[in-house]
This record gives structure tokens, C-alpha cells and sequence, in this order.
């Protein structure tokens, strides 16, 4: 531990702007990230991690002045009528609670797929932040946003250069009818791809779009972007796009 931060970690009103504040900024910089992607639109954005992280904070204060109180200021008071408190149930009820917020900000789009599960563990991990920022613990908290803030900029340039490199994909694709699906089916197989699994929409009315999902193994040389390309310009094809 960093002892010329201890001053910060006493319950002084020094000590408890600066938290407050620090877990502001923390809780910024990691909303800021998913403000910009706007994943998903609309929900959590940088507000909405600084007001997080702030509320752990204020929430951990909150638990460390009960208990300074009590054993100090209260302590007559609370011997007489056996009043105890636990630093840690606030804490605990945060960590609980944030489950409810990030819930709300998964969502299952109209293909099925799940989007928002980043924003909803960049919530929790705000929290987490918050926490530590309150109890004082200045060193791991700053820690924390470093990696956090890293894995959020810096490995997604990583992920995306990795998807780019893989010969498996996943594609989405909404056509006319069942004859046409088979069109693009036939289509990759001349491409030289390998369908590794299919999975057809749910129950179809006359006249409804055929949609499906595939697992694609593409042939050497050939790219992602590419092949969605191509498959975009057949006949009767409404919609691509690589999930």
C-alpha cells in the first residue's frame, strides 16, 4: 500500500471528494467507450457507468461512516441499545443489485443473436470500481480501470484483427423462399466453403421471408467480407451480414 495516500482513506471531507470524484472519472472512462460504439443504442452509455460508479462509492462511504460512527461518536448509544453493523452487507447489496441494471441492457435482436453483454459487465465492473474507490483502495481501483480501459480499446483492435484472420464465419441471411436458400447454399459449396451448420428461422407463413443462419469454413484466400459480398448480389437475396 502507497502511504502517502493514507490521508485519503480517513473519513475527512478531503478524503471523501476525492473518492467521490475518482470514481467519477473511473466510471467515465469506461461508459466513455461504450458511449462512442453506442452498444447497444440507446441504453447505458457514459452517464450512466459515472452514475454507477459514483453510487458504489457513496454506497461503501456510506457503510465505513456507519462504523466509524458507531464505534466512536455512537458508541455509547449503540453499547446500550446492541446495535452492531457489518461494513461489507452495502457492498454486498451493490453486487446483487447491478445484476437488475444489467439485465436491462441485454438485449436478443430479431436473428437471435445477444448484444449488450459488454455494457452489462462494464456495469458490474464500474460497480465493482466504485466499491473499491469508497473503502480507499486507491491502488487496485486505478489498477482495475487501467486493464479495464484496456480491454475495452486496446483488445478490440485484437478481436477484430483475429475475426478478420479466421476462415469460420457466421452469417445471417433473409431470402425469398426455400428454393432460393438453396440457390446460396449451392452457390458456397462452388465457392469452395464448407457449411458447417444451418439453422432455419422459426415457423414460416405463406409469403414470409425465409431467414437463416450459417457457420461457414471458407475456402484458402478467400475473405469474409468478400463472400458476404458475393452472397449479397444473388437473386431473391433480401439481406446478409456476418453475425
Amino acid at each position: 500500500m502507497i502511504q502517502a495516500l493514507d490521508f485519503l482513506r480517513e473519513m475527512t471531507v478531503l478524503g471523501v471528494a476525492v473518492r467521490l470524484v475518482l470514481a467519477m472519472v473511473c466510471g467515465g472512462l469506461i461508459g466513455y467507450n461504450r458511449e462512442r460504439m453506442r452498444r447497444p443504442k440507446g441504453l447505458a452509455g457514459f452517464r450512466t457507468y459515472m452514475m454507477v460508479c459514483v453510487g458504489a462509492a457513496l454506497t461503501m462511504l456510506l457503510s465505513q461512516y456507519e462504523y466509524t460512527m458507531i464505534t466512536e461518536s455512537w458508541a455509547a448509544v449503540a453499547g446500550k441499545v446492541g446495535i452492531k453493523t457489518d461494513v461489507s452487507r452495502f457492498g454486498a447489496q451493490v453486487i446483487n443489485g447491478i445484476g437488475f441494471l444489467g439485465a436491462g441492457t441485454i438485449i436478443v435482436t430479431k436473428d437471435d443473436k445477444i448484444r449488450g453483454l459488454t455494457t452489462a459487465a462494464g456495469l458490474w465492473a464500474s460497480a465493482c470500481l466504485g466499491l473499491a474507490i469508497g473503502a480507499g483502495f486507491f491502488e487496485g481501483a486505478l489498477l482495475a480501470v487501467a486493464l479495464i480501459v484496456a480491454a475495452m480499446y486496446l483488445f478490440s483492435g485484437i478481436k477484430l484483427r483475429l475475426l478478420s484472420m479466421s476462415r469460420v464465419v457466421s452469417l445471417y441471411v433473409e431470402v425469398d423462399g426455400l428454393t432460393d436458400l438453396g440457390d446460396v447454399l449451392i452457390f458456397l459449396r462452388r465457392q469452395g466453403a464448407h457449411i458447417m451448420e444451418m439453422d432455419i428461422g422459426g415457423e414460416r407463413k405463406e409469403g414470409d421471408p425465409c431467414r437463416v443462419e450459417l457457420v461457414v469454413y471458407l475456402p484458402a484466400g478467400a475473405t469474409a467480407a468478400g463472400m458476404l459480398a458475393c452472397v449479397s448480389r444473388l437473386k431473391n437475396v433480401n439481406h446478409v451480414h456476418e453475425t
